[in-house]
């Protein structure tokens, strides 16, 4: 049989100890404790770097969306500029247009229209699409013996047939007495033209006269003749005045 004390032995010697220090426990919650705080650390320094990246975000869509609208004003400046350069443009090449082909200013030189026109008168013509009839006054170029554009009331058209008794100071075109209003006649004048002057008009051509029979160049005169309707400049339609415009009858 086993001794009773030495089994005891034995059994103190398997039965292993248990150390129960405090400072252990206490390092290990230190331990865990710092841990949690290095992770609080290190998530609030990326939360601001987020923060800060987002910012940046923000600020270059900003800037961005700035720079969008600064190029889309610019644009919008750009192309308002072009559409008034286009009107300008425009408004220029009518005017030339209808100063070159339509209409014209003239000014009148003499006293052979007295009393309708008067020396000096701006007058505003027209000769697009334009056909001479009688009683229209009209500027023509360059005439026979005359070196400058003339003024004169077409009396006449191609096919007429004109009688003129210049004592009696009568005009007939085709048999039919002219009612003509607007015929000055000077007081101490003298005549140009005697006797009696039938004419039937070319075709092509018209006959002429100045408003102011006894001082007036025109188509009487056998060196003027009658005059090529290539050489009407327009027809007179007002009489030009500061502003004003009168109508030219």
């Amino acid at each position: 049989m086993l001794d009773e004390k030495e089994l005891n032995f034995d059994t103190d010697n398997i039965i292993p100890e248990q150390n129960t220090d405090d400072s252990n426990i206490e390092n290990i919650t230190v331990g865990i404790d710092i841990s949690a705080e290095d992770q609080d650390v290190t998530s609030d320094t990326e939360s601001n770097e987020t923060d800060i990246d987002d910012s940046a975000d923000d600020c270059e869509a900003r800037q961005d969306d700035n720079a969008e609208s600064d190029a889309s004003k610019t644009k919008k400046v750009l192309v308002s500029l072009l559409e008034y350069v286009e009107i300008f443009a425009f408004a220029v090449f009518a005017v030339l247009f209808l100063f070159s082909f339509a209409f014209r200013i003239c000014v009148v030189d003499g006293d052979s229209m007295n009393n309708t026109l008067k020396n000096g008168e701006k007058l505003l013509t027209r000769d697009l699409f334009y056909s001479p009839k009688c009683g229209d006054i009209v500027v023509l170029h360059e005439t026979g013996e005359l070196n400058k554009p003339i003024v004169k009331r077409v009396i006449a058209t191609e096919g007429q047939k004109i009688e003129i008794d210049h004592d009696n100071q009568t005009v007939k075109v085709d048999g039919k007495l002219l009612q003509e209003d607007y015929v000055y006649i000077m007081e101490n004048g003298y005549k140009l033209f005697y006797g009696k002057t039938e004419i039937t008009i070319p075709d092509g051509y018209v006959f002429v006269m100045g408003d102011n029979r006894l001082n007036s160049k025109d188509s009487r005169d056998p060196n003027i003749g009658c005059i090529s309707e290539q050489q009407i400049m327009g027809k007179v339609i007002f009489r030009v005045s500061g502003l004003a415009l009168y109508k030219v009858e």
